[in-house]
């Protein structure tokens, strides 16, 4: 790939003061170089963002929608180029690259409609009290390597048609497809409304305790989003952190096992299993416990693992060598603990590939079941009662998402109402829709995105109350 990639600050593309190279996960080979920011070029994207902020804020509503809808559409009619170039970076098939990026306008074009209205309180007996909205200034995104483009949008659209202005840092192993958006955007957008700056993970701090940023938005490990939290709590940053997840998929005993292993399989396998609310863990009926194995085993081992960009691959590479050794330690730990039925043996090849494993037999204080494995090795655990299985799939630390299988519509939904999570989704998995808000509980994060409640969180709420001179 010959293209150069530049950064966007106050409306032009600029070269970094060095660069860094961006790896294909498929071949563990550099194919494209990242030009990095430094301290200096922050603050001038942050600089920029704040001068724009009163002319973008002082728009209406659909003046920007005017805006945000023409990114959509330009990043619509370029959904090839950005599939291809999000399979080489991040390594995922590209049908699942291109749904992303067609999900992503999605995600813009339901903010586009979106307004923040105002709302009385109280009118009666000469006192009225209103809610109204404001911008709170310039944003800055943090988004990890999975999802790198969409999970942007889920940002960047509430940012913007709330009246704000965004400093954007995607993740140093899949920078590229958000800096093509930079130079979409630097054709559309005011100039500074939209700045991005790449890193190889110094940034971060800087961004979280910077003066003039007033919120954060992150998605990432838990881990990280504590040091964000902590951050950014010095200036008493508005934050927002969708983190990390170990979600339960609970299978109740009137479901066929056929029909659940492969509801279950997507829903662990999809993205090699690099979803934050993917099925991390699999509760299943003792009675069907060997039926569904022997199922989703059969589903695995059909799987046809390669590089993304090759047509018929269903699962590419982990993204990362740091992430591949993670989950390939999480895997010989569950081979000494329970029984290997399908995977489980890497290929001897170049490239972060790991067949989709399914592990049958652990215990749940194994690693795989207790820590997210963020890849395609799925633990299937039995269960005797509903009572049982919901202090199981509770006993987490995490609390993102979760889903519940079951023909008798009203006790799946009983159960689901009992699972100690952001979302739960019955029947459906990862079934998300930008007009519903979208959040974590416990470790899994703090606020929300998506929907009503994720555009206020771009915003600051007021309260006026007022009553006649004469009744004062």
């Amino acid at each position: 790939m010959t293209a150069q990639f530049k950064l966007l600050i106050d409306g032009e593309l600029v070269d970094g003061v060095s660069t860094f190279d961006v790896v294909n996960p498929a071949t563990e080979e550099a194919f494209a170089q990242c030009p990095k920011a430094d301290e200096a070029l922050l603050n001038r994207a942050v600089a920029a963002a704040k001068a724009a902020f009163p002319a973008w804020a002082a728009k209406s509503f659909d003046e920007r929608a005017g805006y945000i809808n023409r990114l959509a559409d330009a990043l619509e009619s370029r959904v090839d180029e950005f599939a291809r170039l999000l399979t080489s970076e991040q390594g995922k098939p590209l049908d699942q690259a291109a749904y992303e990026i067609m999900g992503s306008v999605f995600v813009l074009r339901a903010f586009a409609n979106m307004r923040v209205a105002e709302k009385t309180l109280r009118d009666e007996n000469g006192n009225t009290v209103i809610e109204h909205r404001t911008p709170l200034g310039v944003c800055a995104s943090i988004t990890p390597w999975n999802f790198p483009v969409v999970l942007l949008m889920n940002k960047l659209g509430p940012c913007l048609i709330a009246g704000n202005t965004m400093v954007a840092k995607p993740a140093p192993t899949t920078p590229l497809t958000t800096l093509l958006f930079g130079e979409l955007a630097q054709g559309i957008l005011p100039a500074g409304v939209l700045n991005v700056v790449c890193d190889q993970n110094e940034l971060g701090p800087l961004i979280t305790g910077h003066p003039d940023i007033a919120k954060v938005a992150f998605t990432g490990s838990t881990g990280t989003g504590k040091k964000v939290m902590a951050s950014a709590a010095e200036g008493v940053k508005r934050v927002t952190l969708e983190l990390g997840g170990n979600d339960a998929a609970i299978v109740l005993d009137d479901v066929p096992a056929a029909l659940a292993a492969q509801k279950v399989y997507n829903g662990a396998m999809t993205n090699a299993g690099q979803i934050c609310v993917a099925v991390k863990r699999a509760f299943v009926p003792e009675a069907m416990y060997d039926e569904f194995c022997d199922e989703i085993a059969k589903l695995a081992s059909a799987a046809v693992v390669d590089d993304g960009a090759k047509q018929g691959s269903t699962i590419g590479p982990v993204q990362n060598r740091m992430q591949y050794e993670k989950v390939k330690s999480l895997l010989e730990d569950a081979k000494a603990r329970g029984t290997i039925v399908a995977g489980g043996e890497l290929p001897d090849r170049p490239g972060y590939f790991i067949p989709p494993t399914i592990v049958r037999d652990l215990d749940d204080d194994a690693p795989l079941v207790k820590e997210e494995q963020f890849g395609p090795v799925l633990p299937v655990l039995k269960y005797k009662d509903i009572e049982e299985v919901i202090a199981r799939a509770n006993a987490s630390e995490y609390g993102l998402g979760g889903t519940v299988w079951g023909k008798d519509l009203a006790r799946a939904m009983e159960v689901a109402k009992q699972i100690d999570t952001g979302t739960v989704w019955v029947n459906q998995h990862l079934a998300i829709d930008p007009n519903i808000p979208f959040r974590g509980a416990k470790q899994s994060g703090i606020g929300g995105e998506l929907g009503e409640a994720g555009l206020n969180e771009y915003t600051q709420a007021h309260i006026v109350n007022a009553v006649s001179l004469e009744t004062a």
